[in-house]
């Protein structure tokens, strides 16, 4: 479809692969101006090289999103070289290789994965909203789960706490600047075929044969299915939505 978006400018974070990188791609053959911010340079470069040769316009800052000096710096960057900025994707993660039952789970790891997931997405929405705020108007899309939405005894309880925060942050964000006209969304993805689904299934390669029976439609999903919920969400085709945390599960969470 084609979403009139041309000449707009999107920030995304953890644009290097996966689903940040298939937004990119989005949002660039809607002729939207792609910023990518992630501390994986050889990947994000790669996304722009696949931008720039489908002829879109794409530039790539080095950046953890749990700095506040880089969250606000990616904004600038964007700004400084396009003059604006009228969508976000806050996307980033972190790998999640510890798991540990919550009376277990050790601080440093809990304070690393909500620094990125909670944390990230805060301090990115902070300064996007100032530069919002000034444009008089933008949308912002961050990147929860299912498990945000339902509990799990999986060991990953930061990773879960992470994700309800984020729709907590989403809903909070729609409320206090709706009538700055910023939407703030969320989309919560199931299961979907990502790099680092690929490396996880290394480790453990009977995953999928435990996690799709769970799903209604008998599969996992492909990156480029989330990618299409967020560019719609930034569209004016979604213009009366906000604070909604969209599934994007197959039917996981409707049984």
């Amino acid at each position: 479809m084609n979403y009139a978006m041309e000449g707009k400018v999107v920030l995304i974070t953890g644009g290097a692969s996966g689903i940040g990188r298939a937004s990119a791609l989005e949002f660039a053959k809607q002729g939207v101006c792609v910023v990518i911010q992630d501390i994986e340079p050889s990947g994000a470069e790669r996304t722009v090289g696949e931008i720039l040769n489908l002829g879109g316009d794409a530039c790539f800052i080095r950046g953890d999103v749990s700095s506040s000096e880089d969250a606000s710096g990616a904004v600038d960057y964007a700004v400084n070289r396009y003059g604006q900025l009228d969508f976000a994707f806050n996307n980033a993660a972190t790998a999640n290789n510890y798991t540990a039952s919550l009376h277990e789970y050790e601080e440093k790891e809990w304070d690393r994965m909500v620094s990125v997931l909670l944390k990230g997405v805060w301090l990115g929405m902070k300064y996007q909203i100032i530069q919002m705020l000034k444009n008089a108007g933008g949308v912002i899309v961050n990147t929860s789960s299912i498990m945000g939405l339902v509990g799990g005894i999986n060991g990953t309880s930061p990773y879960i706490a992470s994700k309800h925060g984020v729709l907590g942050l989403t809903k909070t964000a729609a409320l206090e600047y709706a009538s700055n006209e910023i939407r703030v969304n969320a989309v919560c993805p199931a299961v979907i075929r990502t790099p680092r689904l690929e490396r996880a299934l290394s480790d453990e390669p009977r995953y999928l044969d435990k996690e799709i029976p769970k799903i209604p439609m008998g599969r996992i999903g492909e990156d480029y299915e989330i990618a299409n919920a967020v560019v719609w969400l930034c569209s004016k085709s979604a213009s009366f939505i906000t604070g909604h945390a969209l599934s994007i599960d197959g039917g996981y969470l409707i049984q």
